[in-house]
């Protein structure tokens, strides 16, 4: 078996208000990517990773897509190797092996495997102009996350789908369910938080600080 890991890098920090790529934002003291990747080096064979064109330089960085799955599908297109494909975004910069671990070992017998949050708030379905339309059972809901985890197989195939597809996918798992893919959700720790504001930035920033 070959695991390699599909490190999603190219988000612009708009939302954060960087001024570059979020991946290179400065994170307790290091560029927010580093802090997954020595996690997730230990636990792959190998690291691929989906950077802002121009940012390539350096061993196994591609060019991402105009879309993240396009990205994604860079990177396993660079590692032909791969067996099992471990996706991460480098906007999850608290990721700990144990995780990581768990998702790989939970993909058996399915297509992917996938860090999720069990839902905690009321969760309503609205119309455009705002009003309820129901309220739903939150006790089947899960927030997705990453890593994701797949047969590279199947996400090989389920990636060759065409641009406007691939751009109108929130995550590479939702794209293996629409091919009739079996996906599994495994629940993750409340730490394996995402960064997409300053707010969030100062909290990871903290609970690194605290671990180091």
């Amino acid at each position: 078996m070959s695991l390699v890991c599909l490190f999603a890098a190219g988000g612009s920090g708009e939302r954060l208000g960087a001024s570059g790529p979020k991946a290179f934002v400065v994170l307790a003291g290091r560029p927010m990517l580093d802090w997954s990747l020595d996690v997730l080096r230990e636990v792959c064979d190998r690291v691929v990773v989906a950077v802002p064109a121009g940012c390539e330089e350096g061993a196994d960085r591609v060019a991402g897509g105009p879309s993240r799955s396009s990205s994604v599908r860079n990177a396993l297109a660079a590692a032909p190797e791969a067996t099992v494909a471990v996706v991460h975004d480098a906007a999850r910069p608290l990721l700990d092996a144990a995780l990581a671990r768990k998702c790989i070992t939970s993909l058996e017998g399915f297509d992917g495997a996938i860090a999720a949050a069990r839902v905690t708030d009321t969760v309503k379905e609205a119309s455009p102009d705002g009003s309820v339309v129901r309220s739903l059972d939150r006790e089947s809901l899960w927030a997705v996350q990453t890593p994701q985890v797949f047969r590279a197989d199947v996400l090989r195939q389920t990636l060759s789908a065409d641009e406007e597809i691939l751009a109108g996918a929130t995550d590479d798992a939702s794209l293996v369910e629409r091919a009739g893919g079996a996906v599994r959700v495994v629940e993750a720790p409340a730490s394996n938080m995402k960064v997409t504001t300053q707010l969030d930035l100062r909290i990871a920033e903290a609970i690194l600080t605290e671990r180091c």
